[in-house]
């Protein structure tokens, strides 16, 4: 459960802790007070999205950090490679003014991403607004999916339904007019033909390149070659060169080293130095010979360089490149030929994969109409204890249109049905159901899905809108019996629901040295008993509303030790 909450320049809220008890914690305040703040707070530190308008004016940055207790073993923990202190899990993230993010789970850095897919195992906040996702039929099968742990089976089925669409796809590029296949044959026949007679090779470009700076420096590079092998090998007019004075100084010394055994190391230095320069000078020679360039050579190269520079315009920018879209062009040559054959064969695959993945989409209509009447009678069940005694509600299924009966989702069109009083026909919930029921239904639908799905806290923000009377109260009851099995954290402004709760905590505006504050403060059995006289009668408290409040705290009380004692 989320067991503390801190806030470090949020909107209005400089600086709060913010410690929340196991069981049903409460949020009340006057409007615009900054309860959206510390469910926004929350929002953040588990990785929803959020905006650097949170900062609060004149901070640098803004921080929220949440300490998570009693958390279980979560494979994510393991998978991510973090270690969880204890029970204990702390999320940390920083909002800075340039938009960057700064997100740690107990002290080691991650992603904004990894924190949302961490966050979403420890806490599920249910909005406002939620109950508007009721009007729209494409987010009922969602719900169902969800009640009917379809998982796995719409996996097997979008893998199927995936290679479908990708036969479908190679087909339809295949299926062209014959006038267009006509001019693409054409087209790539060209194309192929001006490649090949390019006689291309990979990387002749690059060693063309070397060569023509080495042939522009042909003059320079003989006359240093040529001085070299003179200075080492001689010639005519200055007689021997340094090979030659080498050897003569290495068999002068030869012929007395017997007499010296310093000069025998003197001689086996010489005959090494010798072998070195001749070893210099042969070099020499064949470089030489390399570059004996012929000015009939730097055309052939430039010829060569200008015809590869003209290929390289149209087909690519390299030798190397040129030479893959000539292979690209062959192939696709080669399947526009065989194109008839091709797309016979693939047809044949697509009827395969099309009876697959029929099959498949039954199976998975089968877990859903399974799922739908079990989510038909526990929502009945969860909306009669929430005063809608004679509803009735019904997962409505109809077969999906178009060319295969199926999309992306399955076969199925789904959309929920509902009547609220005897005697009235089961319709379209958004054609029907008022703002309280919506209320009402959706957090029956919040309660049923959340019985399983293994996570220990839920936040409602304002979901009682539209909601009041008998019907608030039955809500309160609802609220508070879930949170007998989960960590329950509520936005409200009914007193109903703000008597059954087990912590109740205030949210206050003010205003100090010419700056508005938010502050949360707990509330003891006095300050509940004024607090709800004002949500009950506003801001003139009188003694007839504290009574009031008295007694809905004494029936809170009362309806709780009941369940508790059930």
């Amino acid at each position: 459960m989320l067991s503390l909450l801190h806030i470090e320049n949020i909107a209005l809220i400089e600086e709060a802790d913010i410690q929340f008890g196991q069981g049903f914690n409460v949020l009340t305040g006057e409007t615009g007070a900054g309860k959206s703040i510390v469910v926004d707070s929350i929002s953040a530190v588990l990785g929803e999205r959020t905006s650097r308008d949170l900062i609060r004016t004149g901070a640098k940055s803004a921080t929220v950090s949440g300490v998570f207790t009693g958390v279980s073993d979560l494979p994510w923990i393991r998978d991510n490679g973090l270690q969880a202190q204890g029970n204990e899990l702390i999320l940390q993230r920083e909002i800075r003014p340039d938009g960057r993010n700064v997100c740690r789970v107990n002290g080691k850095p991650v992603t904004v991403t990894q924190l949302k897919d961490l966050g979403r195992l420890l806490l599920n906040i249910h909005g406002q607004h939620d109950g508007q996702q009721l009007l729209d039929p494409a987010c009922h099968l969602a719900y169902l999916d969800h009640a009917s742990r379809t998982g796995d089976a719409q996996a097997h089925f979008k893998e199927s339904y995936g290679t479908l669409i990708a036969l479908r796809r190679q087909i339809s590029a295949l299926q062209m007019d014959e006038t267009e296949r006509i001019r693409r044959v054409d087209t790539l026949k060209y194309q192929i033909a001006e490649l090949e007679r390019g006689e291309l090779r990979a990387g002749e470009d690059d060693e063309l390149e070397s060569k023509k700076t080495l042939l522009r420096s042909a003059g320079k590079l003989m006359d240093a070659v040529k001085t070299a092998q003179v200075a080492l090998s001689g010639d005519d007019e200055d007689g021997a060169g340094a090979c030659a004075l080498i050897g003569d100084a290495q068999g002068a010394i030869a012929r007395v080293a017997r007499i010296s055994p310093e000069l025998a190391t003197l001689t086996t230095k010489l005959e090494e130095l010798r072998y070195a320069a001749d070893d210099a000078a042969e070099t020499l020679r064949d470089m030489g010979r390399d570059f004996d360039f012929t000015p009939e050579e730097l055309e052939a190269l430039e010829n060569r360089l200008d015809i590869l520079y003209r290929l390289k315009k149209k087909y690519g920018s390299s030798v190397t490149e040129m030479l893959k879209y000539l292979a690209r062009c062959r192939s696709e040559l080669d399947v526009i030929q065989c194109a008839d054959d091709t797309i016979l064969q693939l047809q044949k695959e697509q009827l395969k994969c099309l009876k697959e993945a029929k099959k498949r989409a039954e199976a998975l209509s089968v877990l859903r109409h399974e799922g739908g009447e079990v989510l038909r009678s526990r929502v009945e069940s969860e909306l009669r204890q929430l005063d809608m005694p004679k509803v009735r509600f019904l997962v409505d299924f109809s077969p999906k249109g178009g060319e295969w009966g199926m999309d992306a989702t399955g076969c199925d069109e789904v959309q929920f049905l509902m009547s609220a009083n005897l005697g009235e026909d089961v319709k379209p919930i958004q054609k029907v159901a008022s703002g309280g029921e919506l209320a009402r239904i959706m957090l029956a639908l919040k309660n049923v899905l959340a019985e399983d799905d293994g996570i220990d806290s839920m936040v409602f923000d304002e979901v009682d809108t539209g909601v009041s009377g008998r019907a608030a109260q039955k809500v309160a009851e609802k609220m508070a019996e879930v949170a007998r099995h989960k960590q329950v954290l509520c936005v409200t402004h009914l007193p109903q629901i703000a008597a059954m709760a087990d912590l109740h905590l205030r949210v206050e505006k003010g205003e100090r040295n010419e700056r508005t504050y938010t502050q949360v403060s707990y509330l003891d059995r006095a300050e509940r008993r004024g607090e709800l006289a004002r949500l009950i009668g506003g801001a003139e408290l009188t003694e007839a509303l504290e009574q009031s409040a008295e007694e809905l705290l004494a029936q809170g009380d009362a309806h709780k030790r009941a369940y508790r004692n059930r």
